[in-house]
């Protein structure tokens, strides 16, 4: 890379960029489906980010004014807690910058957003075929041992 990495909070004007990242995250994970990526869902993200009142927030990693990667996170309560625990519920790079560091960046950037709001706690997933990943994630914490559950349930 020709100038160093920034890691900032996402601005109104990187929607296109944002945008771009957001899809790639989703094909890489096979969530090519409406549901994802549906103008609905992305237009509430999006908007969630910008919202005072949201406990969503975005970091972007940036380079050259070209967005590389990205780091959705999430404040929420706990039963075990007094502080809020983060949910790091999103995190990816474009693979022409992957293992160049980007990861590593955005992953302390959230820890330090959890540190500002007292949280004690910041967790998140991944999918296990996701090797590479995970290789710098056991740098970087520690795994829970615990195994997610999920059932789709219908709105009424």
């Amino acid at each position: 890379m020709s100038s160093s990495v920034i890691i900032r909070f996402v601005v109104r004007e990187d929607f296109a960029q944002w945008l771009q990242l957001w899809e790639e995250y989703n094909k890489f994970y096979g969530r090519s489906d409406a549901t994802a990526l549906s103008t609905d869902v992305i237009q509430s993200t999006w908007t969630r980010f910008f919202d005072a009142q949201e406990p969503m927030h975005a970091l972007v990693a940036e380079s050259d004014e070209k967005l590389l990667g990205l780091a959705h996170y999430i404040f929420h309560r706990s039963t075990i807690s007094i502080a809020s625990t983060c949910y790091m519920q999103d995190l990816f790079t474009v693979e022409t910058s992957r293992g160049k560091g980007i990861g590593r960046a955005l992953i302390n950037a959230v820890y330090e957003q959890a540190k500002l709001v007292g949280s004690t706690r910041v967790y998140w997933q991944t999918h296990e075929t996701n090797l590479v990943a995970m290789k710098l994630y056991e740098k970087m914490a520690e795994r829970s041992g615990f195994l997610v559950f999920r059932k789709q349930v219908s709105a009424r």
